[in-house]
């Protein structure tokens, strides 16, 4: 396949972007994740 210009750009973003992932996002996050396994919640999220 012949590589295009806007390719090579859209490619080189795409590898220098951070994208937050569900599972790193927070304290309310993870207080939400405790809850739904039944581990014991360490703080109180408000």
């Amino acid at each position: 396949m012949k590589n295009r210009r806007w390719m090579k750009s859209m490619i080189a973003e795409a590898k220098k972007t951070e994208t937050d992932m569900p599972w790193t996002r927070g304290a309310r996050r993870a207080a939400f994740i405790a809850k739904k396994s039944g581990a014991v919640q360490l703080r109180t999220v408000a």
